[in-house]
């Protein structure tokens, strides 16, 4: 099942006649999104930039930018925020996370923002690797075992990392009008993956203060807490839907794939770093 989507005239935000009963903030406490229920949909109101509405079963999403708002903010809000949260009410499965190709497997890497995976998911695409995804890792089983699928072939990264990893002949998006981050597109210089790859580890993000890569398993019940931390779910109150969203985090909880990650934030190390999780990947 694929999620239609209609950017729709520009307009004003007007005033919502419903409570929101959800909010997404930014660091500075600032909100980044309402969620608000709209009769048999949602309305996601990302201020002054766009409103969207997703139907009850996540098949549409309906757009109506603010006047002035640029076409390629609302496509990335729609890719890396609202269209995960719609695949979320067809019961899909995404992570909050970036994965690679590592020898013809899926690995992905999943933490809090700023915990560095988009970083580390270039560093594997400019490297001889390919990327899968950035920012939102989806699951899939086929045949009883789990995929991952590839999303939108471009990679977010702020200045540091893309003069780092990154030279003048890489393809940039245009800039966006809420972030200083450039959007990176696969191409000669970033490789991406197009098929959907088995999932063969799960990395979970520390905050980067080991001397050295540390690599921990984890128990299925921290995997499991982890992926209800990490995952997207549009309403926690639709409790059939809760049930069957923790269902399947349970039953990949159970696979022994997820490990704690942690490296010192240099990029002078990422090198070791890639070699570290392609060794580790490959046992």
């Amino acid at each position: 099942m694929s999620v239609q989507y209609e950017v729709r005239g520009a307009r004003q935000q007007l005033a919502i006649s419903t409570e929101a009963f959800h909010k997404w903030t930014q660091p500075d406490g600032n909100v980044w999104m309402w969620f608000h229920r709209n009769d048999s949909a949602y309305l996601l109101r990302f201020p002054d930039l766009a409103d969207f509405q997703v139907s009850g079963d996540g098949v549409r999403v309906l757009v109506w930018p603010v006047p002035g708002v640029s076409p390629q903010t609302v496509e990335h809000l729609h890719l890396n925020q609202v269209l995960p949260l719609a695949l979320s009410r067809q019961g899909k499965l995404v992570l909050h996370g970036s994965a690679v190709d590592v020898d013809g497997n899926g690995v992905a890497f999943v933490g809090e923002s700023g915990m560095g995976k988009s970083t580390l998911a270039a560093s594997f695409a400019t490297n001889g690797g390919r990327f899968l995804t950035d920012d939102g890792v989806q699951i899939e089983w086929v045949n009883g075992n789990c995929q991952i699928i590839p999303s939108h072939p471009s990679i977010r990264l702020w200045e540091d990392s893309q003069n780092a990893l990154t030279d003048a002949a890489t393809v940039v998006a245009p800039a966006l009008e809420f972030t200083t981050k450039a959007r990176l597109l696969a191409g000669a210089n970033i490789a991406f993956c197009e098929g959907a790859l088995p999932l063969r580890r799960v990395y979970f993000l520390g905050v980067g203060d080991a001397a050295s890569v540390e690599i921990e398993m984890m128990k299925p019940a921290e995997a499991l807490i982890q992926m209800l931390k990490h995952s997207f779910f549009l309403d926690m109150d639709e409790r059939e839907m809760l049930a069957q969203h923790f269902d399947e985090l349970s039953r990949l909880a159970a696979l022994p794939i997820y490990f704690h990650l942690d490296y010192r934030r240099c990029y002078d190390d990422l090198a070791h770093v890639r070699d570290a999780i392609t060794q580790h990947a490959s046992k």
